[in-house]
C-alpha cells in the first residue's frame, strides 16, 4: 500500500508541478507540440527514476559532506546517457529539444526527490516515489502540450485534427498558443481547478489584514 501511494500521490494531489511549482522552464519551452513534450517526459522519468535508485542504494556510502556532489554527478550521467541516446536514433526530436535535455540535470525535481526522498529511504520506495513524481510531471506536460499543439496548429502528435483556414477548413489556430506565456496560463487554471478541488493545497496567507490593523492600532 505504501508503494502504492508513492506511486499515485503524486499525479495529482502531490504534483510536483501543480502543487510544488517545479519544473516550470521545460513545461514552457517543450509543450508547443506533443511529441516534443512526450520525449522530455519520457527522458526525465527514466532519469529521475534510475538515479532515484542510484543514489538510495549507495546512500550508505556517500560521505555527507560530497552527497550533492556525488547526486549531481550520477544524473548529470544519466542525462548524457539519454542525451546520446536521442541524438543516434531519434535525431530531429533531439534537435527540437535542443539543450531542454541536457537542462535535466538542474531540474528542480529531479535533485529534489534525490535529496528529500531517496538519500532516506531503500532502493524500491525510492524508486516507485520516482516514477510517481515522473508520470505526475509528464501528466502536466501532456496535458499543457495537447491544449497549445491542439489550439495552435490543430493537429496532435503532428497529425491534422481539424481542418485549418489555411487549407481550405473552418479552424483559424491561435498564435498565443505557440508563444510560452500561454503554458502560464494553462498551468495556473490548472492549479486552480485542483485547489479548488482540494482545498487543503491552498497555502495559509503569511500575513492577515485584521492582525496588520490591530498591529497598527
Amino acid at each position: 500500500m505504501s508503494a502504492l501511494r508513492h506511486l499515485t500521490a503524486p499525479l495529482i494531489r502531490e504534483n510536483p508541478i501543480t502543487l510544488q511549482i517545479l519544473g516550470i522552464c521545460s513545461a514552457l519551452a517543450v509543450t508547443t507540440s506533443l511529441t516534443t513534450a512526450a520525449t522530455m517526459c519520457a527522458a526525465l522519468t527514466v532519469v529521475l527514476t534510475l538515479s532515484a535508485t542510484i543514489i538510495s542504494a549507495i546512500r550508505r556510502h556517500i560521505p555527507s559532506s560530497i552527497r550533492l556532489i556525488v547526486q549531481i554527478t550520477i544524473i548529470s550521467s544519466l542525462v548524457i546517457v539519454i542525451d546520446e541516446f536521442l541524438q543516434a536514433y531519434a535525431f530531429s526530436i533531439s534537435q527540437r529539444l535542443s539543450i531542454f535535455v541536457g537542462l535535466i540535470v538542474t531540474n528542480c525535481i529531479v535533485l529534489g526527490r534525490a535529496e528529500a526522498f531517496a538519500v532516506r529511504n531503500p532502493p524500491l520506495p525510492a524508486a516507485f516515489d520516482a516514477l510517481g513524481n515522473g508520470l505526475g510531471y509528464s501528466l502536466i506536460l501532456l496535458i499543457v502540450g495537447t491544449i497549445r499543439e491542439f489550439f495552435g496548429a490543430g493537429t496532435l502528435f503532428g497529425y491534422a485534427v481539424v481542418v485549418t483556414q489555411a487549407d481550405g477548413g473552418w479552424f483559424q489556430p491561435l498564435g498565443l498558443m505557440q508563444l510560452a506565456p500561454s503554458a502560464f496560463f494553462i498551468i495556473g487554471l490548472l492549479i486552480w481547478a485542483i485547489r479548488t478541488r482540494w482545498t487543503t493545497q491552498i497555502e495559509a496567507p503569511e500575513h492577515r489584514i485584521g492582525r496588520v490593523s490591530e498591529e497598527r492600532s
